[in-house]
């Protein structure tokens, strides 16, 4: 056989990976994108006290026993944005949402919107609040977060644009509809 044979043959097998790979990716980011609505319905303001924000592997960070049994072995070993803070009278364990995670300002007091144990997001910060430098050198990582939050924002706009297109769609042909009907 040809050498460009097996070329072209991998080639085909590549396109078709990344094909795959493209509507698998599209088929989770809906998904995301319905959980991520669920959990801000069910969400509810909450005024606390942070005390301490870090990264840490999900099985250091000491979250209720439930939720660790919950969580599937190779995902406890990742590391999450775990914020420890003071809601009330108890001091509770929290993880706050990736894009949201370098707004919250350490030992200063947040109104948030929580849903279970997820700060899903920030509505009021009040105290001191550390004005962003032009000097300070964000993180690799900050920097990717601020990034995909900015993504996953757009992403939701062009679902809620592509949802009203389709509604104003249906109604213009609800009217032809009525319109050819009203002219027999």
């Amino acid at each position: 056989m040809q050498p460009w044979i097996y070329i072209l043959i991998a080639l085909v097998v590549v396109i078709a990976a990344m094909v795959a790979l493209y509507f698998w990716g599209e088929k989770m980011q809906k998904k995301q994108m319905a959980q991520k609505e669920q959990m801000e319905e069910a969400a509810q303001p909450v005024t606390m006290l942070i005390i301490d924000k870090k990264f840490m592997k999900m099985k250091d960070a000491k979250l209720p026993k439930i939720v660790m049994e919950q969580t599937p072995k190779r995902y406890q070993n990742s590391k999450i944005p775990v914020v420890k803070a003071k809601v009330g009278p108890q001091i509770l364990t929290l993880i706050a949402d990736d894009a949201i995670f370098d707004d919250l300002p350490v030992k200063g007091e947040v109104k948030a919107m929580v849903s279970g144990i997820y700060i899903v997001s920030v509505k009021n910060v009040r105290g001191k609040v550390e004005p962003a430098d032009g000097k300070k050198k964000s993180s690799w990582g900050a920097k990717l977060r601020k990034k995909q939050s900015e993504y996953q924002k757009l992403m939701a706009e062009e679902e809620k644009n592509k949802a009203t297109e389709k509604e104003a769609k249906a109604r213009a042909k609800a009217q032809k509809e009525a319109a050819k009907k009203i002219t027999k």
